[in-house]
């Protein structure tokens, strides 16, 4: 039951959660910790909303879109979930190639390379899906106890970070917002659920189950590892008056905390995040162009094999192209992302009210005013990014 929700929690949670998260805490202490609770909320809601879709919808919700509001609109979605991917590619690949050369050394572009050939060799498996599910429940599992420990060392301010929950922008802290927002309300991540949970064959006497062993779980463990993310750089380089400028950086100012095992220790997260957020964006991203296109919602067509090789290839290219600062290149990728997230949750929220659709899994009322303010909200970021770039 808890596979499908981890799939999209791993989608979530890469290379850009931490390097938005470990900037927030670097330059801004734990004030921004309200930014990633928020998130978090209103990610649940359109995960929740998606998993209801799955369940109900007879082949997938892009095909759905499709027969609501026209071929096009479907195309539309699958092709903004595309797009958000290859945003999301060029922080999977950075990070996975500076992950493993913290952890064993060796040259970051060399190992974003074997990353990227041995994620493309998954997605060759026969039974795509199921592999990766399981490699990514494991991941997670080991990304949560890498954190985990790295908070424990750090020894951070809990009843500092515990204020954070208050709503406040620093100034110039904009940006920041705009990229934590669009890493942890991944609305990309939230459609896809609706096909993990299709893929699974759920049904709706599976819901309640699903959703407490799955849905939640898979949601909240990226938001809180995020948060014990910010937390740690808060407590590390608040202390030491240092901006993170690299994950190097971080990693190493553990050493005298903790010795070169807290470095390692950090640097096994972050390639663990990097890894399997590389594996579901990649995935998800080539099943719902394959399905825009109506090639078939599954992992297992042409297209979508094809549209996944695209994906990798293009954050591995923008890897070995651009050379600058790899937190810069993360945070202004991830970024982009809220650019196309109100289209999906727009759609979102109003095929999971259709009730000839939906039947008794329809929203409920406080459904609806969650998946409100949550649509306010990236809507909001969304203006504010574009204020940002061309204000």
């Amino acid at each position: 039951m808890a596979g499908p929700a981890f799939v999209v929690g791993a989608w979530q949670f890469g290379p850009g959660a931490l390097a938005s998260s470990i900037q927030a805490g670097s330059q801004y202490s734990y004030a921004l910790i309200w930014v990633l609770a928020g998130s978090a909320i209103f990610a649940l809601t359109y995960a929740d909303m998606s998993v209801r879709l799955g369940i109900r919808t007879p082949v997938s919700v892009i095909s759905s879109v499709k027969d609501a509001f026209g071929r096009g609109v479907g195309v539309a979605a699958g092709g903004g979930v595309f797009c958000i991917a290859l945003c999301f590619s060029v922080g999977n690949a950075v990070g996975a190639g500076l992950g493993l050369s913290l952890a064993f050394g060796g040259s970051p572009v060399l190992w974003s390379v074997v990353c990227t050939a041995a994620v493309g060799l998954i997605l060759l498996f026969r039974n795509v899906y199921r592999t990766v599910e399981r490699l990514l429940v494991m991941v997670v599992a080991v990304m949560a106890a890498t954190f985990i420990i790295s908070a424990v060392i750090a020894k951070p301010d809990w009843y500092e970070a515990m204020n954070g929950i208050v709503p406040s922008i620093p100034p110039g802290g904009q940006l920041l917002v705009v990229s934590i927002v669009g890493t942890n309300f991944s609305l990309n991540a939230a459609f896809f659920a609706s096909y993990t949970t299709h893929e699974r064959n759920r049904t709706e006497a599976e819901y309640r189950e699903a959703t407490i062993v799955g849905t939640i779980p898979g949601i909240i463990a990226p938001a809180f590892m995020s948060a014990l993310v910010m937390i740690v750089s808060a407590a590390v380089l608040g202390r030491e008056g240092v901006e993170a400028s690299s994950f190097a950086g971080l990693a190493k100012i553990f050493e005298p905390l903790a010795g070169p095992v807290g470095s390692t220790i950090f640097a096994i997260g972050l390639s663990g995040a990097a890894f399997s957020s590389m594996v579901a964006n990649a995935t998800g991203g080539g099943i719902m162009l394959s399905d825009a296109l109506g090639k078939g919602p599954t992992s297992s067509s042409t297209i979508a094999k094809r549209t996944s090789a695209a994906i990798l290839a293009v954050g591995l290219s923008v890897t070995l192209v651009v050379q600058t600062n790899p937190i810069q290149l993360i945070i202004g990728a991830q970024a982009l992302t809220v650019l196309v997230a109100p289209f999906l949750g727009f759609l979102l929220l109003v095929m999971s009210n259709r009730s000839t659709l939906m039947g008794n899994l329809r929203n409920k009322w406080w459904q609806n005013v969650l998946g409100g303010f949550g649509f306010c909200a990236i809507l909001s970021v969304s203006g504010l990014f574009v204020y940002q770039l061309f204000g």
